[in-house]
């Protein structure tokens, strides 16, 4: 019995650890509400074939197509036509993966997050606030006029160009570059 116990325990760490993530994140009634019918990994579109490819490399399009729930900021492929000559063939290289899926997590949020949510922490973060992507790094949201924008750890800044795609398990805004941590 102690034994049971002693594995049950052990189970709901990771998964308690998952749920307080997803408890951190800033999220509405609307988000959680809202879910498309295809998982993100299914809608990413034409828009986003290098995304796409890129996470299918690294074995993240088995991630988004799991039950989530996440937001992903997804370069479009003109974002990914700003990065210079060659970037992403590198990083596309067995050898260099794990650069790649840094890059690709800190894309990623834990939780269903729109752009309201966004807005409403930007408001009450005095015209920012920190968003914690699973990859552990820290991104920084404004507004810029009537626009989301997203610096990023090395100080590159991303406009959310779409928002608010929403899938059954969580939501793609798209965005104009690629975000790079520190």
């Amino acid at each position: 019995m102690r034994y049971k116990i002693a594995y049950l325990a052990a189970l709901s760490l990771p998964l308690s650890a998952c749920d307080k993530a997803a408890d951190n994140a800033p999220k509405s009634e609307a988000a959680k509400e809202a879910a498309g019918e295809s998982t993100i990994a299914q809608g990413l579109g034409d828009d986003a074939g290098r995304f796409a490819a890129a996470a299918k490399a690294v074995g993240l399009d088995t991630t988004l197509a799991g039950p989530g729930p996440y937001t992903v900021l997804v370069p479009t492929d003109d974002a990914f036509g700003k990065l210079p000559d060659g970037a992403l063939d590198n990083m596309m290289k067995p050898e260099s993966r794990p650069q790649l899926t840094k890059v690709l997590t800190y894309h990623i949020l834990s939780g269903a997050i729109l752009a309201e949510d966004i807005n409403k922490a930007i408001e009450n973060g005095g015209g920012k606030t920190q968003l914690i992507s699973v990859g552990g790094g820290t991104l920084t949201a404004a507004k810029e006029g009537d626009k989301i924008v997203v610096t990023d750890g090395a100080g590159g800044k991303a406009v959310v160009t779409a928002a608010d795609g929403k899938h059954s398990n969580g939501v793609v805004h798209k965005i104009d570059t690629v975000l790079t941590p520190a």
